[in-house]
């Protein structure tokens, strides 16, 4: 489930649409959370969907940790891609807000933390050299991202939660646990399917030129979470 103070917005012709925020949201807020309405497809369940499906599976779903798709019911799936993102996700089926959302300012995950199947290019963001997101992404950045959330948990218990009712009694015990300071965060990397390994990965110089990505991920990178 998305923030409730957000909604979804033309971007651009190049973006599409997007989710915007229509109240400021603080930095250390519940950004998104895994709610019942929310499918779990297994491989196997995938596999056997007709191809139209898979397609919009591909393109408005993400990954779990298990290689499970994950299809948000909400808006949740028009969340798109930013080098520098302002919403990062945690191993307790949820993401925070890593700082501070404006208002009409539009949240974004990076996609190189949603298990992509493949590396695809992204639209150009200023100031950034990379162009290229990669499925070890989150191997080779789960540090700098893990400060972030650190940072971000300081605010936790100093921000409005709308979301917190809708996580498991689990999770929600934990962040509590994790945000009074009782429990060392578990790192962004709990969330990365391992199988990945057998995917390309990013070079050594990620920000140098690489390769374009296949035909049909660009739209992964415009539509949503994928």
């Amino acid at each position: 489930m998305i923030h409730p103070d957000t909604e979804i917005r033309f971007i651009s012709e190049a973006i599409g649409y997007g989710v915007v925020a229509i109240r400021r949201i603080p930095k250390g807020s519940i950004t998104w959370c895994l709610d019942p309405l929310d499918q779990i497809i297994s491989p196997q369940q995938a596999s056997q969907l007709p191809a139209l499906s898979r397609d919009i599976l591909d393109k408005y779903a993400f990954r779990d940790k298990h290689g499970n798709h994950v299809l948000c019911w909400d808006n949740s799936r028009f969340v798109n891609h930013s080098f520098q993102p302002n919403c990062l996700p945690t191993p307790y089926d949820m993401e925070l807000a890593v700082r501070d959302i404006e208002v009409g300012e539009e949240l974004t995950d990076h996609y190189g933390a949603l298990n992509i199947n493949e590396p695809f290019r992204a639209l150009p963001e200023p100031g950034i050299r990379r162009r290229v997101v990669y499925p070890d992404d989150i191997r080779r950045h789960h540090r700098t991202w893990d400060r972030l959330l650190r940072q971000a948990f300081r605010d936790f218990d100093h921000v409005q939660q709308p979301l917190l009712p809708y996580m498991t009694s689990e999770y929600r015990q934990r962040v509590q646990q994790v945000s009074a300071g009782g429990r060392t965060m578990d790192s962004c990397l709990d969330t990365w399917f391992r199988e990945n390994l057998a995917m390309p990965t990013a070079p050594a110089d990620t920000g140098v030129a690489a390769p374009a990505a296949q035909p049909g991920n660009v739209a992964e990178a415009e539509m949503a979470l994928a």
